[in-house]
């Protein structure tokens, strides 16, 4: 399955204003437009999953900007564009809602309570899973932070995804240094279906993939970000110039990612697609791939 690319740099990169506080989210507020037409270029460049835009919609970072009490709103419009897009297609596509870390990504030093962020995903699952398909618990930086994120998902009866973000030293290992196996045993009890690891460089997801399929799930798979090595302290602020926007990789062109998911694919990935950094070039870049490789095992090439 090919799922999407990066939508907040895409945003940025389209022109659309980003804030530290809600990043993303911002863009449901002042470009809703945009957002649409971002999944619909995702969608035409051959995804067929798309994350809603909730990535940014958490309530501590609306509080920032006194709009703690449009959380409820915001989710649902997140997700009602992702839906638009799909049926506006025509083409079978799977609508994943994002649950993202809480605190800052890539912080597992940030990483809250377990009991608090266990409640704050019950509620921000609950609205989502009224309108999705999967509920993507995503970049999570440690054990605890994903295993909260995949309880607080799982009474709502949709598959849970638990998506891991990687160390920058390309060992393979979770951010916080912990591995993909004692992650994954975390999650012990809780019914998860897919795991991943996303918004980290290509180079991390190839050193964990054989960890990732080695675990007893159907669903495996990667996407990852174009960014140079992020440091242990990173917060985003888009006024130091520390942004999405230029701290990309010169490497990581269409052609380029592709050569590095190709090899996700030859180690057992079946879920592939972009993080920060890429856009709907990239992924259409990984539709070839994909039937290209499509072709050489029906034909026996």
């Amino acid at each position: 399955m090919l799922t999407d690319g990066g939508t907040g740099a895409e945003l940025s990169a389209r022109g659309v204003e980003s804030k530290d506080t809600i990043w993303s989210a911002n863009a449901l507020l002042v470009a809703p437009e945009e957002v649409y037409r971002i999944h619909r270029d995702y969608i035409e460049a051959g995804a067929r999953m798309i994350i809603a835009n909730t990535y940014g919609v958490i309530k501590a970072n609306l509080a920032l900007e006194g709009l703690e009490e449009r959380f409820a709103e915001l989710n649902q419009l997140a997700c009602d564009l992702a839906l638009k897009a799909r049926d506006d297609s025509g083409e079978d596509v799977i609508i994943a809602g994002s649950l993202p870390p809480l605190a800052g990504s890539y912080r597992p030093d940030l990483v809250r309570d377990y009991d608090v962020i266990l409640s704050l995903y019950y509620e921000q699952a609950s609205i989502l899973s009224q309108k999705v398909d999967i509920l993507l618990c995503e970049t999570m930086s440690t054990a605890k932070e994903a295993k909260a994120a995949a309880q607080g998902a799982c009474p709502f009866g949709l598959p849970v995804w638990v998506s891991w973000t990687l160390h920058e030293d390309r060992s393979g290992r979770l951010r916080s240094g912990e591995t993909i196996k004692d992650a994954f045993h975390a999650l012990e009890g809780i019914p998860v279906s897919g795991v991943l690891a996303n918004c980290c460089a290509p180079e991390s997801i190839t050193s964990a993939m054989p960890e990732l399929e080695s675990l007893p799930v159907n669903i495996v798979g990667g996407y990852a970000n174009t960014f140079n090595p992020v440091p242990e302290n990173w917060v985003l602020d888009t006024k130091s110039g520390l942004d999405e926007n230029n701290m990309c990789r010169e490497d990581l062109d269409p052609e380029q990612y592709a050569w590095h998911v190709s090899r996700w694919i030859d180690l057992g990935a079946n879920v592939v697609g972009g993080c920060c950094g890429t856009g709907p070039d990239h992924i259409a870049e990984l539709k070839q791939l994909i039937e290209t490789k499509k072709y050489k095992l029906k034909s026996g090439k």
